[in-house]
């Protein structure tokens, strides 16, 4: 069985990311962009983060230039948007695509297991937020105009139901 620990990452800094160290948690995944409407959800995701990090949540932000051309910075630009703007502390992988030819392998492999709406693979913008359990499994997808917030009772839930593999 796949699951989210199978896949290569690579930090924003381009270094490795031990996919590893996301095992045995329950990680939001989110395509974010700093010119975006949504830009300022990274607020609620870092304060999801703080409040449920110790329980066991993991955030892990994607940056993508697909969605208008709203994530159009080099990995420099992004970390000091992030660090200055809306200061997270999670971790931000490489810039890649989520969509297409040359969509990231993590996200072909998602999008068919939690379509969105109408049971459309195709992420639609910035800000599409997956949620998996402790098994590195996808439990639901969530459309850019879900508040990070609203996440809160499934996490809680994800977070209390253990790993059960």
């Amino acid at each position: 069985m796949t699951r989210l620990t199978d896949f290569s990452l690579t930090a924003l800094d381009g270094s490795d990311f031990a996919s590893e160290q996301l095992s045995g948690k329950v990680v939001l995944l989110v395509n974010v962009a700093s010119r975006c409407g949504f830009t300022p959800q990274y607020r609620d995701l870092e304060a999801l983060y703080q409040r449920y990090r110790d329980q066991g949540l993991e955030i892990v932000g994607f940056p993508c230039n697909q969605f208008g051309n709203q994530e159009p910075g080099d990995a420099r630009e992004i970390a000091e948007f992030c660090s200055l703007t809306y200061p997270v502390s999670f971790p931000l992988l490489a810039k890649g695509d989520v969509n297409g030819a040359n969509a990231h392998p993590l996200y072909a492999w998602l999008k068919p297991l939690c379509p969105g709406l109408l049971g459309l693979e195709s992420i639609k913008w910035n800000f599409t937020k997956f949620l998996f359990d402790r098994n590195g499994q996808p439990v639901s997808r969530h459309a850019p105009t879900t508040s990070p917030s609203a996440l809160a009772g499934e996490i809680e839930a994800l977070l209390a139901a253990g790993q059960v593999e």
